[in-house]
């Protein structure tokens, strides 16, 4: 298998078949998968007939390629009563390098900015890729003010006071439903050199809001700052995100489609259509790199993407609670 970083457009359906030919053959979960529904290396010569394996098969399989003993397993959050992902991780080194590329690409090198991670709920239970990401992304800043905070908003307020008065570049990442709470205990802070990051949605500790609204309540309190998105989820390594209220972008070596959701086995589209999301990953090179989730959205001819919430019946969990009106 090639290398994740290597990827680009140009070799990407390359490197796409490639993987999955080997996934095919030692991922039995996938292997058994393309069996059933008669998409084997026989037939398959392009990336619209790869199959893309349901994202719910890891709550209840071990979606591994090759034998391995993993270093760390990352399990989804849940409403109460959930049965929750499992995401066997080979390596972490592995995935630290998956999102620090991916971040790096679009901000630039994490040792020039200040990381504060406001992630209640998420700091509260054990498996969370999105915890792990910070932490290591916090270590990288090597800035003293970085760090994690959990309902301590006086003590957040202050350091983002003092890092406006020191003009630092400055992340604040935080959970949907966090940052909002946040939002409604302190007065507008005007500070251009902060990025406001939300994700992970509402977790039902809110009611559910379209990004639109979050975006706007945010900007009322930030209102010189970039208010941005991360799109990620326990079954994949890789993130995307949006700036200021655009569209989800993409690192090289993953792409985002949609497809009829009415039908399960339609092609994947990169048209504007509105439709269930499917994602390739190549960096999933361990697990599954071929993904229908259960989100539905909008992709566009270039590859960027919006999300517009969960398909009907499917289970409400921490990635991205965002629905549409």
């Amino acid at each position: 298998m090639r290398n994740f970083t290597e990827i680009t457009n140009q070799n990407f359906e390359k490197a796409a078949l490639e993987i999955y030919r080997y996934q095919y053959a030692n991922n039995e979960v996938y292997g058994q998968f393309c069996d059933l529904i008669k998409r084997t290396p026989e037939t398959v010569n392009a990336i619209k007939n790869i199959p893309f394996l349901p994202v719910e098969l890891f709550k209840k399989h071990e979606v591994v390629t090759g034998v391995f003993t993993p270093e760390t397993i990352f399990t989804s959050s849940t409403t109460s009563g959930g049965t929750p992902s499992i995401h066997w991780v080979r390596e972490l080194a592995h995935y630290e390098q998956v999102y620090v590329e991916g971040f790096e690409r679009e901000y630039g090198a994490l040792e020039d900015w200040t990381v504060l991670a406001l992630l209640p709920s998420y700091l509260e239970r054990s498996g969370s890729s999105l915890v792990v990401m910070a932490e290591g992304m916090i270590q990288r800043s090597g800035k003293k003010e970085s760090g994690f905070y959990l309902y301590n908003h006086g003590a957040l307020e202050k350091v983002l006071i003092k890092l406006q008065k020191q003009q630092r570049p400055t992340l604040l990442l935080g959970v949907t439903f966090g940052l909002l709470d946040f939002a409604e205990t302190i007065s507008a802070i005007d500070f251009p050199q902060l990025r406001v990051m939300e994700t992970g949605g509402m977790k039902g500790r809110r009611k559910e809001l379209i990004r639109d609204q979050v975006h706007a309540q945010l900007k009322a309190k930030f209102p010189s700052s970039s208010i941005d998105s991360e799109y990620g989820m326990t079954e994949i390594l890789s993130q995307a995100y949006m700036k200021n209220n655009g569209h989800f972008v993409c690192p090289p070596w993953m792409r985002v489609y949609t497809r009829d959701i009415s039908d399960p086995l339609g092609y994947p589209m990169q048209n504007g259509s509105r439709g269930a999301l499917q994602i390739i990953d190549l960096a999933n090179e361990d697990s599954c790199c071929f993904l229908a989730i259960s989100d539905q959205g909008r992709v566009f001819d270039n590859g960027t993407f919006d999300v517009y919430g969960r398909l009907d019946k499917s289970e409400i969990r921490g990635c991205n609670l965002m629905v549409s009106l």
